[in-house]
């Protein structure tokens, strides 16, 4: 097993200790909202390995760490243990954090259809760009329409002040998507095998 196959390991089976730990506390403190939260986060932290088997997938374990990171930063220490509340700027950190991680997952993506020996020809690095800059800002709204169904239904406070809050997460969203956007189509335009190098490097 590779090092980073070990961290990745051991990152997924303490975070899902901790939720255990926090599901029992919720349990005995009849807090049922933070249980049903600890549920879902915990069934966030498989969601890599479903997509996997699901369509029989090889993901990197690099992204599959990304991804566990946000899930750990977002729903159990922004909204478990209220980071959000603590630190004006970790909503702002996180929804930056996402927005670079999408885009990259966007990219890489397109990078696999692109790959695909059905299609009959070749995406250029401008479309590329633009879908993963798409794919990114989808996302970032599909989220806050989550968090608004989660206040709405559950009476959570995960849009903080409201309108405010929304707009700076979108715009923090949308600045990280065009970001990678931007640094990714002048990568894929001066060498076209970016993506199959790095594939090759984490594996």
């Amino acid at each position: 097993m590779k090092r980073v196959d070990k961290i990745r390991f051991w990152l997924s089976l303490l975070f899902r200790i901790l939720l255990v730990v926090a599901g029992i506390i919720a349990v005995f403190t009849t807090n049922w909202i933070n249980l049903a939260l600890v549920i879902f986060t915990m069934f966030l932290t498989f969601l890599p390995s479903i997509v996997e088997r699901r369509y029989k997938l090889d993901l990197p374990s690099e992204i599959e760490i990304l991804v566990l990171l946000f899930v750990y930063g977002s729903l159990y220490l922004g909204e478990l243990y209220a980071f959000y509340e603590k630190f004006w700027w970790w909503d702002l950190f996180l929804h930056a954090y996402s927005g670079i991680m999408i885009g990259i997952a966007g990219f890489a993506l397109v990078y696999v259809l692109n790959k695909e020996k059905k299609l009959t020809f070749n995406l250029s690095p401008l479309f590329i760009a633009m879908f993963s800059f798409s794919f990114s800002v989808a996302l970032g709204v599909m989220w806050e329409i989550f968090e608004f169904v989660m206040d709405s239904v559950f009476d959570f406070n995960m849009l903080k002040s409201g309108l405010v809050d929304t707009m700076w997460d979108l715009i923090v969203d949308t600045s990280g998507a065009l970001l990678v956007a931007l640094i990714g189509y002048f990568y894929v335009k001066k060498d076209p095998q970016i993506f199959e190098k790095l594939v090759r490097k984490m594996k």
